[in-house]
């Protein structure tokens, strides 16, 4: 499994006109002078270079978008297919995480309360009411801590039921046009206003699966949830194999159930096994880690678990806030964390147009982009995360965002919060940390990759060994095989004035997922 959130790393202010923009990398040491299309002597015509890149034999037939623009002036070095429609994947955060920053601010954060509307004593007389805002990042600990803070108000009894309040967002959980086959993975989570959130990476509206081989072969498997509940049940038909057999594990939820079916065979003595799948309703899954919380703590409640709406009357007995949006950028970006931004679509809609649903905030963050520079015409989100396939842009709107984002007071934030080529730690190198290593563009470039079948993206900043800050967008659709990560790379690389040469071509099977690498742990 993945590890935790542990750290943002800093980034000094140096050498550029942004009051908030991050340091250069240290081999540019010199300043540019003109606007050259050529690189380092070292290296030929630089549009000479990228056609030889992209007239990989991958490409033939694909749509290829890219472009590459002096940050400060906005010079055009380079640019094919640039305003062609293409899907971004999840490039598609870019605008998502711009318009939040912009729309929300960076101080933003989600609030998770507990009410009721009469307390006599050690009692609650009616319902207990739990809300949620969104909140992706409240693990069991947390409502651990709000079921402590209730029982420290000397209450032990609520007379009647527990309501789950899910009513700040709409009760559309799911994008239609999502492919069906990808809802049991947590990167496709429902968004609810109320969800749990099973680990540090924040996957909300999923819960960890676990497997051991039982004592002895043909024995069951022993299987166990977390964090604990009972909105989830398991269909164990999994047993032990002989030991050193290969582990023939498969955990499956059908599309509308809340069971969860593990089988085939984990061989004795073998590690467990752990993975996550989604839940069916966030919201009572969340309802139910609370109620078990507040058993822990001594505080009964009599009545059922239900879905419901808190009374305007009500008074809060405990909250809880998330972090703010500025730290919650790191995983939400580094990791391509599709719930995030989802929930923060959301929240945009919620907060600007008075409705937590897709309808009204999806057309918030197009209006945040037309004033960024993006044409309406040219810019069409069905979700925010980019994991539909009805997204369309193009990689010089892209581009565009991306230069007018240095001049945002979030600017640092944004910039910290996207993969770092090279960069071993996984929060700070995310989706590229084992890209790039061990050549300029290491440590150098800060991008933000996208990954589907058919689609590969890579768009951000580098820095070309005179000192100039670029800012480049390659978006690759309807290639050969799997996706070219390599081709991307030597872009990025020959940006940073390496040799693209010595990037090895990337070759994966033909039925290796067509995903982000950060969704299915291989980065």
């Amino acid at each position: 499994m993945r590890g935790p959130l542990v750290r943002i790393t800093s980034v000094l202010v140096a050498g550029t006109s942004l009051l908030a923009a991050p340091a250069m990398h240290p081999a540019a040491t010199a300043a540019a002078k003109g606007d050259s299309a050529k690189g380092d002597s070292a290296k030929g015509d630089l549009g000479t270079d990228l056609d030889a890149i992209l007239a990989d034999g991958r490409l033939k037939g694909a749509t290829v978008g890219a472009v590459v623009r002096d940050a400060r002036t906005g010079a055009v070095r380079y640019s094919r297919g640039a305003t062609a429609p293409v899907m971004p994947a999840s490039n598609m955060k870019l605008y998502t995480s711009g318009a939040a920053l912009s729309l929300l601010g960076p101080g933003y954060r989600f609030r998770t309360g507990v009410y009721a509307r009469a307390v006599s004593g050690s009692s609650v007389k009616g319902d207990l009411y739990l809300k949620g805002t969104g909140d992706p990042t409240t693990r069991a600990a947390d409502y651990d801590r709000l079921a402590a803070r209730v029982a420290a108000r000397g209450i032990r009894r609520v007379e009647g039921d527990l309501v789950a309040d899910d009513t700040w967002f709409d009760a559309v959980r799911t994008p239609s046009h999502w492919d069906p086959t990808d809802l049991q993975y947590y990167y496709a989570a429902q968004t609810s206003a109320l969800t749990v959130a099973p680990n540090d990476d924040f996957d909300a509206g999923s819960v960890e699966v676990s497997v051991k081989p039982g004592g002895a072969e043909g024995a069951p498997v022993a299987v166990g949830l977390a964090p604990a509940t009972g909105t989830v049940k398991i269909d164990n038909r999994a047993v032990t194999g002989r030991p050193g057999t290969p582990s023939t594990l498969a955990v499956n939820r059908a599309n509308g159930t809340d069971t969860i079916v593990v089988s085939g065979s984990h061989p004795a003595g073998a590690a467990p096994y752990t993975t996550l799948r989604t839940v069916e309703n966030p919201s009572l899954y969340a309802a139910d880690v609370f109620r078990s919380a507040l058993r822990a703590h001594g505080v009964q409640v009599k009545g059922a678990t239900e879905r419901g709406r808190t009374p305007k009357r009500a008074a809060a007995l405990a909250a809880r806030s998330s972090m703010p949006l500025s730290r919650l950028m790191v995983p939400f970006l580094k990791l391509s964390n599709n719930m995030v931004a989802e929930t923060l679509v959301k929240a945009i809609g919620r907060e600007k147009a008075g409705k937590g649903s897709w309808t009204a905030g999806l057309p918030v963050v197009e209006r945040y982009a037309r004033g960024q520079g993006v044409p309406a015409a040219r810019l069409e989100m069905a979700d925010g995360s980019g994991l539909s396939r009805k997204n369309r842009t193009t990689a010089q709107d892209v581009g565009t965002l991306l230069r007018k984002a240095q001049d945002a007071p979030w600017f640092g934030t944004w910039y910290r919060a996207l993969p770092v080529a090279g960069d071993p730690d996984r929060l700070d190198g995310g989706t590229l940390r084992s890209r790039m290593v061990s050549t300029p563009a290491a440590g150098n470039v800060h991008a933000k990759t996208g990954t589907l079948t058919g689609a590969s993206a890579l768009s951000g900043y580098v820095t070309d060994p005179s000192g100039r800050r670029l800012v480049f967008s390659v978006v690759l659709n309807g290639y050969q095989g799997a996706a070219p990560k390599d081709i991307e790379d030597r872009v990025a690389i020959r940006l940073a004035g390496g040799d693209p040469s010595a990037v090895r071509t990337f070759r994966v099977s033909g039925n290796a997922p067509q995903v982000e690498c950060s969704w299915i742990g291989r980065c």
